[in-house]
């Protein structure tokens, strides 16, 4: 599985991608189906930071069940080349078509809490998104919502976004991580310490 190379290859960050690292190999190694919400407790998704083509801002979007500006990304759905599924929530839920991978391979990895929750009159029980981040270029092209998952889409600067965000836990441990590491990719505009 490639995926689980890439994973086991990657080489952590911080002490949260550490530990969150090691509970995705397991995950993998242990569920046949990692790759489908049948594995309810725990699943494969993927996530992009988008940076725009100036490279001086990041894009959120307006998520309905987090009630939050945040990133884009999704479930696997079965798709084990998690890129492509970055790629593609990142097309559908804020209308870029033109991408480009800024960092080959694996940005970021964290494994994120979803509370339980209603989903098109379904309750989906709380679970484990085993997440893994790619960070792509959107191209200076038309934003659009997708009015089922998200009701708005932005440009932020990365202080903007931090800002933004009403989740105090993915500020302080995602967001400020992303921003922090996505720096050496960003115009020199802005270099300004996070605050």
């Amino acid at each position: 599985m490639g995926i689980y190379k890439d994973i086991a290859a990657y080489e952590p960050y911080n002490e949260q991608e550490e530990r969150d690292k090691a509970v995705m190999l397991r995950l993998l190694s242990e569920k046949k189906d990692a790759f489908f919400r049948s594995s309810a407790l725990a699943h494969m998704t993927a996530s992009a930071w988008v940076v725009d083509a100036s490279r001086t801002r990041v894009l959120m979007l307006y998520h309905h069940i987090y009630r939050s500006w945040s990133w884009a990304g999704g479930h696997a759905d079965g798709d084990e080349d998690l890129l492509a599924v970055a790629v593609r929530e990142v097309r559908e839920e804020t209308g870029l078509q033109q991408l480009t991978c800024l960092c080959p391979g694996i940005f970021s990895l964290e494994n994120l809490t979803v509370d339980g929750h209603e989903k098109r009159g379904v309750y989906v029980p709380s679970h484990i998104h085993c997440n893994v981040t790619y960070l792509l270029q959107g191209a200076d092209e038309p934003l659009r919502a997708k009015p089922d998952e998200n009701s708005g889409v932005r440009w932020f600067t990365p202080e903007e976004a931090l800002r933004a965000s009403t989740e105090p836990w993915m500020v302080e441990r995602i967001y400020r991580k992303l921003i922090e590491k996505s720096r050496k990719y960003m115009a020199p505009a802005d270099t300004s310490p996070l605050r």
